[in-house]
This record gives structure tokens, C-alpha cells and sequence, in this order.
């Protein structure tokens, strides 16, 4: 009987190991989230301050009008000079309302962090812009940068960690090294916290590839 009886338990042990690591793989899936690719007549929400106003260059290139003739996809400029995550969130009800759009790109924070804002309460609210964009529609987070001018102008700007902190938290996806790739290359900005015309173009192209590659975009 407990010769018989090891072998039983061996098998036991296996299959409970086997469905944890199934179910580690299942939370490491969900971990990076992929897209639903969108309709055809989809549009996109463009949230954010003066990154996504396109300050430092003209209103056409912008970098959601780049990433409207990229895409195919109407693009809505919902970016405000000077705007915080705060402000982002309250005027968010009104523009999802309006817009109801296929997709909504936050790129929002940096003003936070030039402000000395708490970096808990900017996390707070990007995931409260998250959570409430999520719950009508699909949501890409946009990394910023640390607001750090000699590493801007050593190229050397580097994400913000609030970013991947709140997409660990929600699960949105992300899109890191975008603006700080940009900002860090002095051909590409206007000043040394905004993109040029230049720079936009570059920024919605890396934006675009990756889009498509997580299947948000045929």
C-alpha cells in the first residue's frame, strides 16, 4: 500500500505544479496586454498637454495629424498647453461623449512632474483617467520622461517609472521610450521639453509601427 501509493502522489504533485504554472502563464499574458484591431471608421482620442498639441511646431504637424494620414484614422487633438493629469481627467467625460472614440491615447503627466506635483497623486490620476476611458473603449498609455534637462541635452531622458507602475496596475498597455527618445535628440526638439516638427513626425511613426504591432491597427 505505501509503495503503491508514492507514485500516486508524485502524479498529484505534478498536476498541481502543471496548473500553477498554466495559470503564471495566464497572468503573464494578461501582463502585456494586445489590442482588438479597430474598425475602419474608428477614430482616436488624442489626450494630452502640449506634447500632443504639437506646441513648437504647426497644427498640422502635430503628431496626432501625423498619425492620422499613417493610420487612416481620424484623429481627434484633445492636447491643452500647460495641461495636468488633473485637468486631463476632468475634460476626459466631455471628449469620450463627443468623440466616442475606437481608441484614446494618454499622454499626460509631464506638467505633473515640472510642477513638483506628488508623484502619488499623478499615479492616482492617470489610472482614473485609465480605468475611466477603459470602461467605453480602448487605452493606450504614453510614456513621459523625467523631467531632467541635462540628460535631455546629453540624450540620455529617461521614462518616468509612474508609467509602468500604473500599467502593471491596470493593465492598459503601454507605450514606453516615445517621447524620451525624441526629447533626447536636440535635432528633434523645438526647446528642450517639446518636440518640432521633426520630432513629431519621428514620434508618431515609432507610435504607428507599434500600434500596428500590437494589433490595435490592420
Amino acid at each position: 500500500m505505501t509503495l503503491s501509493s508514492a507514485p500516486l502522489r508524485r502524479q498529484l504533485l505534478l498536476g498541481s505544479l502543471g496548473a500553477t504554472l498554466l495559470l503564471a502563464a495566464g497572468c503573464s499574458k494578461t501582463a502585456k496586454p494586445k489590442g482588438q484591431a479597430l474598425a475602419r471608421e474608428a477614430t482616436l482620442l488624442c489626450l494630452g498637454d502640449s506634447l500632443t498639441f504639437g506646441y513648437g511646431a504647426t497644427p498640422d504637424t502635430s503628431y496626432p495629424q501625423r498619425l492620422e494620414q499613417l493610420t487612416g484614422h481620424v484623429t481627434q487633438n484633445a492636447g491643452v498647453n500647460g495641461d495636468t493629469s488633473d485637468g486631463a481627467l476632468a475634460r476626459l467625460p466631455g471628449l469620450l461623449q463627443a468623440n466616442t472614440p475606437g481608441l484614446v491615447l494618454v499622454s499626460i503627466g509631464g506638467n505633473d512632474f515640472l510642477r513638483g506635483l506628488p508623484v502619488d497623486r499623478t499615479k492616482a490620476t492617470l489610472k482614473q483617467i485609465v480605468q475611466t476611458a477603459g470602461a467605453s473603449t480602448q487605452v493606450v498609455l504614453i510614456a513621459q520622461p523625467k523631467p531632467v534637462l541635462m540628460a535631455a541635452a546629453t540624450g540620455s531622458l529617461k521614462d518616468h517609472e509612474v508609467y509602468a507602475e500604473v500599467a502593471g496596475d491596470t493593465g492598459v498597455a503601454l507605450f514606453a521610450d516615445g517621447w524620451s527618445h525624441v526629447l533626447s535628440r536636440a535635432e528633434l526638439r523645438s526647446d528642450q521639453i517639446h518636440a518640432n516638427a521633426e520630432g513629431y513626425k519621428v514620434f508618431a511613426e515609432r507610435l504607428d509601427a507599434w500600434l500596428r504591432e500590437q494589433k490595435f491597427i490592420a
